[in-house]
């Protein structure tokens, strides 16, 4: 996808948009409960980004905004989180007392995933230098057009209760929430295929 202004993230760049996400969650709740430590977020995070959504870069709907100042992966229908990598980065990153809250909050996720064919904004990020300057609904409108045109729905979790609004106004609505033990919530949201 390129409109302009948005565009497919090349292989050669991967590793700078994946550092754009990191820079992008370094204060969100979850990541930050998960890996506490400034020198632990910043050494695993990135891993975790790979496992959880890198097949977006290796499908071609890894997409940026602002050369890499923002950047969205969407995982198109068929294409899932590598769940034994993920697993694997989280066993071998979060502290031991945390990882049955963690596992436990995963499969909450899991089970509450759409199973029928659908777009999954896995992860979405502006880089906090760049932000209130639009590039992050850039991104959301350009993955919803091609949403729509293929007229699927569109999920996504979110960690952060702040972005809330934000998808609402495109069209997501509150499908639940995932959390276990002393893990923040992730709320689940769905947008109807149009």
């Amino acid at each position: 996808m390129t409109d302009g202004t948005v565009a497919i993230i090349g292989g050669e760049v991967r590793h700078r948009a994946v550092a754009t996400l990191v820079a992008a969650f370094i204060a969100d709740p979850v990541e930050r409960w998960l890996y506490p430590s400034s020198f632990e977020y910043l050494a695993h995070f990135g891993r975790f980004i790979e496992s959880f959504a890198g097949r977006a870069f290796e499908v071609g709907t890894a997409w940026s905004a602002a050369d890499l100042s923002a950047v969205a992966l969407w995982l198109p229908p068929g294409t899932a989180p590598d769940e034994d990598a993920v697993a694997r980065v989280l066993s071998e990153t979060v502290a031991p007392k945390k990882q049955a809250d963690t596992f436990a909050t995963l499969e909450q996720m899991a089970d509450a995933h759409p199973t029928s064919p659908h777009w999954y904004l896995a992860l979405i990020g502006v880089d906090s230098q760049f932000r209130g300057l639009g590039l992050g609904a850039r991104l959301i409108e350009a993955g919803l057009r091609t949403v729509d045109a293929d007229q699927l729905p569109a999920y996504l979790e979110t960690p952060n209760p702040k972005a809330i609004p934000l998808y609402q106004r495109y069209g997501f609505t509150v499908a639940g929430q995932s959390q276990a033990g002393s893990c923040p919530p992730l709320t689940s949201m769905i947008r109807a295929a149009r």
